[in-house]
């Protein structure tokens, strides 16, 4: 709707402009066709402030209050009035043609700003809706990593009790009241080491960062993984290419991992077999493969691998992968695994040479 203030503003306009008609001498023929032609610009007003409808009684106000001087002019030269009234016709039609497009500017305007405010209602819809399935999947991954937590305990539980059951009857001599004790003691070991991996899995502690050499995080774990009796029939290699830099990360964060990679490489392969640890940069990026020579795994259990609780191995507690993907995740990469097209798997962590800070 257009205001009062601007209606008088267009007003004022017409009536300044039809009064200085009468002012100007009839003989002064060229100032008054400026002034006739100055009736374009409350036309023009009206169009712009209230579109066709607004230009068209502008345009019958200018008619009506410039007819008496038109026809007092049409006296004098019938000429020059019949110029006038044309002209304004024309002025007329323009005004309105220039209210039709300002009317669909208008439209078009206005179809845009509610566009806007629908899409940011629809937007802040999906943010709501998408935060809700964030909550949503967090609840039910809490819920399936309690059950599994309560499975994997079950079992060490027991054998405890059973044990201690056995013991408490006091019917146990001998050889069965040792092997009662040691069955005490390991599952306890094995239970202990079980909420050990899983406190590591759902409170990791903050990564450090600082420039890492690679070359020097593998020969740390080639030498830790040496020592390890699991090793003695595996032959660990490495190849680091020369353009690797140093990478922004936490080095024992990434020697945890790689070192569990490791060793569930050299499980996984044969006596005399080889784990081939591949460091390699490109685009800014490093990639370290464990590439072993084991069985691989089957492709319905290759979106499981990193889930926690999820294990091929009998004695296995399903969190070694999990706690490195988790710990990968927070230097900022990622961690994959792929069969090998012959034999074995490779796993691969990928780290960006330098952190992205989070504004």
């Amino acid at each position: 709707m257009i205001g009062r203030s601007k209606i008088a503003v267009i007003a004022t306009v017409v009536v300044v402009l039809s009064g200085l008609m009468w002012v100007v001498p009839p003989a002064d023929v060229e100032v008054e066709n400026s002034l006739h032609h100055l009736n374009f610009i409350p036309l023009l007003m009206a169009a712009v402030l209230a579109g066709w409808r607004g230009s068209a009684l502008a345009t019958a106000a200018v008619a009506i209050a410039q007819a008496p001087y038109i026809l007092v002019s049409h006296r004098v030269s019938p000429d020059n009035a019949l110029d006038q009234v044309v002209e304004l016709t024309i002025f007329g039609l323009a005004g309105i043609i220039a209210g039709i497009l300002a009317d669909r500017e208008k439209r078009r305007k206005a179809e845009l700003e509610s566009a806007t405010v629908e899409l940011k209602r629809v937007y802040a819809e999906l943010q709501a809706n998408v935060e809700k399935l964030r909550r949503s999947e967090r609840l039910y991954a809490a819920g399936q990593l309690a059950a599994s937590l309560a499975h994997e305990i079950r079992n060490p539980l027991e054998g405890i009790s059973g044990a201690a059951t056995l013991l408490k009857r006091g019917k146990v001599t001998g050889d069965n009241f040792l092997d009662c004790l040691e069955i005490i003691e390991l599952e306890s070991q094995r239970l202990n080491k079980l909420l050990t991996g899983f406190l590591e899995f759902a409170r990791p502690r903050l990564p450090r960062f600082q420039p890492a050499d690679i070359g020097a995080v593998i020969d740390s774990v080639r030498l830790l993984v040496a020592q390890s009796p699991l090793a003695r029939d595996t032959n660990v290699s490495a190849s680091v290419a020369a353009n690797v830099p140093e990478v922004e990360c936490d080095p024992e964060q990434l020697k945890q991992v790689l070192l569990n990679l490791v060793l569930n490489a050299v499980e996984a392969s044969p006596a005399g077999a080889e784990v081939h640890i591949v460091a390699a940069a490109q685009g800014g990026r490093v990639s370290i493969s464990v590439v072993d020579e084991g069985r691989g795994i089957p492709p319905t259990h290759k979106d499981k691998i990193f889930e926690p609780f999820f294990t091929t191995r009998e004695k296995g507690s399903g969190l070694g992968l999990a706690i490195a993907a988790n710990m990968v995740q927070q230097l900022g990469g990622t961690v994959s695994a792929e069969n090998n097209r012959e034999r074995g798997m490779t796993f691969c962590v990928e780290l960006p040479v330098r952190r992205e800070v989070q504004q």
